[in-house]
């Protein structure tokens, strides 16, 4: 298992981390597999979505805000309740097949660390399994 360090700067971010995966999957040496990743925090989850274009982020972020906002009637009194929902939304792992040793990623696709109580310093957890 690897762990990945990320540095958040807002409160909602999404960080695009599929480099940081792909340098874990390369020192891995695994032809054929599965590369799971987990978030180990409940203010955060990651997602796979589109990383050519830099409005996606904007409009996930946007669609969130309003969808779930910050201050509403929560009860969960550290003020971050928002933050709470926004990861279960997004939820805390990710699984990609790896083929001839590379992410079994679409044309557009990128893993994203999706920050909702930020800016924090993260930590995701990539564990490469081998197949047999």
């Amino acid at each position: 298992m690897e762990q990945i360090e990320i540095n958040t700067h807002s409160r909602i971010e999404l960080v695009d981390i599929t480099a940081l995966v792909e340098k874990v999957v390369a020192k891995s040496k695994v032809q054929t597999g599965i590369c799971v990743i987990f978030c180990p925090h409940t203010t955060a989850g990651l997602t796979i979505n589109e990383n050519a274009d830099p409005s996606v982020k904007r409009d996930i972020i946007k669609t969130l805000s309003l969808i779930v906002p910050q201050k509403a009637d929560y009860q969960h009194q550290e003020g971050n309740a928002d933050s709470h929902i926004k990861s279960s939304l997004f939820g805390s792992s990710i699984s990609v097949i790896i083929e001839e040793a590379k992410l079994m990623l679409g044309t557009w696709q990128g893993i994203f660390f999706c920050e909702s109580d930020g800016p924090r310093r993260r930590q995701v957890w990539v564990k490469v399994i081998k197949e047999t």
